[in-house]
């Protein structure tokens, strides 16, 4: 095979990332994407034994290709969002919280849903920023196959780099229903994960700590008080 032949090989083979990375991709990628995976959720719902005749699913493997490229993955094929900052003229130093920020996302192990809700909180530096971004990058890293404890240290980097704070903290409490749908021995309640991640003045004092979590209305479990 000549250079030039190796050489489209190369540029021909799509581009992959990880079930929570991010990728750079066309709109004509995006459209023939979603055409193959219709296609291939045609070929499931064959393998299911599901008529295509059925009235009721006639159309479901055009709609759950585009659902799960348009909607539910869109954060790995959408640039990040745009963090507005503004300078802290004020010299604030004390936290400043956003709660009840909500996380809808998808198992990367059995590609079920996440659901739940995030709390931001962070000591100024030189900048704030604007409220409606954090909503927006809990969205960005939401929208694509995830490990809860991977989104939460992946959300604490990206701020952490945009912002430079004194401090930040990420706490996320979800449902997990890979768990609740598949009839794992439990309920709902034991369906529910907490994790956390902390940066700056947040990682190294423990009163802070408890600071953020009782500002977030959360119980502090008594190692935090440590």
């Amino acid at each position: 095979m000549s250079t030039n032949g190796r050489q489209r090989l190369v540029e021909e083979k799509p581009k992959m990332a990880d079930a929570n990375g991010n990728i750079a991709i066309t709109t004509a990628e995006l459209a023939q994407m979603e055409q193959e995976l219709e296609q291939h959720f045609a070929a499931i719902m064959s393998i299911l034994r599901i008529d295509p005749a059925d009235p009721n699913s006639a159309d479901t493997p055009k709609r759950l290709a585009r659902m799960w490229i348009r909607e539910l993955f869109r954060g790995r094929y959408e640039p990040p969002p745009r963090c507005t900052l503004f300078p802290n003229r004020r010299k604030v130093h004390g936290l400043v919280m956003s709660r009840g920020i909500e996380v809808r996302s998808i198992c990367s192990h059995h590609w079920q849903p996440i659901i739940g809700q995030c709390v931001i909180g962070y000591i100024p530096g030189d900048f704030i920023i604007g409220l409606s971004k954090l909503n927006r990058v809990v969205e960005w890293f939401s929208r694509r196959g995830q490990v809860q404890e991977e989104l939460t240290e992946q959300i604490a980097d990206f701020l952490q780099q945009k912002l430079q704070p004194k401090a930040l903290g990420i706490v996320v409490v979800c449902r997990h229903y890979c768990v609740i749908l598949r009839g794992v021995e439990g309920d709902e309640e034991q369906a529910v994960m907490v994790t956390t991640a902390w940066r700056g003045k947040l990682s190294e004092d423990a009163q802070l700590r408890e600071e953020f979590l009782r500002l977030a209305g959360m119980e502090v479990p008594d190692y935090v008080k440590r």
